[in-house]
């Protein structure tokens, strides 16, 4: 099942995927100049739905916003709206049951990590695809939901980045690199196989709520 929604306060738009009998919902925090009609993000969702997983993507920024380029790496503004969407799927009757995930991309990924870090009963597993983790700041070492990390092999620059947030983080996290691919995971089977990592970590973490 598949429908549009207003997360508010901001109205902003957004697609919720909702399988029969899931027992977890992903929200999705796209990365810079991206949107909930990501190719990437829609794929992977489809993707993650086939596995019994809800999942829930939409825009961060109003249009407005969008248009100062400043916003898109302002993470504390985008953790804020993870935390909208979040409470809007607590205030669902057929959403409050479910255990929470946070699926990010890009500067996307810090945000999750510090919505994640503000919401540690509630937030059960972090995946970061391609992410920039660093951004997150002292929140990085503070959060509690079990994170993994998936980089791609060739994006040197942001696998050093990750390396280095993940000898800061204290919860348990890994990180999983995706041979021969970069950065947007466009090489054959790169985005399946991100699919089959961060399917794996959600069905394992987020099939209950943290304690």
């Amino acid at each position: 099942m598949r429908r549009n929604v207003l997360i508010p306060p901001h109205d902003l738009p957004g697609v919720l995927y909702s399988p029969p009998h899931s027992s977890a919902l992903v929200i999705f925090a796209h990365g810079s100049g991206s949107s909930r009609l990501s190719p990437r993000n829609v794929f992977v969702a489809e993707k993650l739905v086939e596995r019994g997983l809800a999942c829930l993507l939409f825009d961060l920024l109003t249009p407005e916003e969008a248009e100062d380029r400043r916003n898109v790496f302002d993470i504390r503004l985008l953790a804020q709206r993870v935390g909208d969407a979040l409470r809007w799927v607590q205030g669902q009757d057929r959403l409050a049951h479910l255990s929470i995930g946070l699926f990010g991309a890009s500067t996307g990924a810090a945000a999750a990590l510090v919505a994640a870090c503000e919401a540690p009963t509630t937030i059960a597993a972090v995946v970061s695809r391609g992410g920039r983790p660093d951004l997150a700041g002292d929140a990085l070492g503070r959060v509690k939901a079990p994170s993994l990390l998936i980089v791609g092999g060739l994006d040197e620059d942001v696998l050093a980045l990750n390396r280095e947030a993940l000898a800061i983080m204290q919860c348990e996290a890994r990180l999983e690199i995706v041979p021969g691919a970069t950065h947007l995971f466009e090489e054959p089977g790169a985005l399946e196989e991100v699919v089959t990592l961060a399917g794996a970590w959600f069905l394992r973490h987020a099939s209950q709520k943290p304690a």
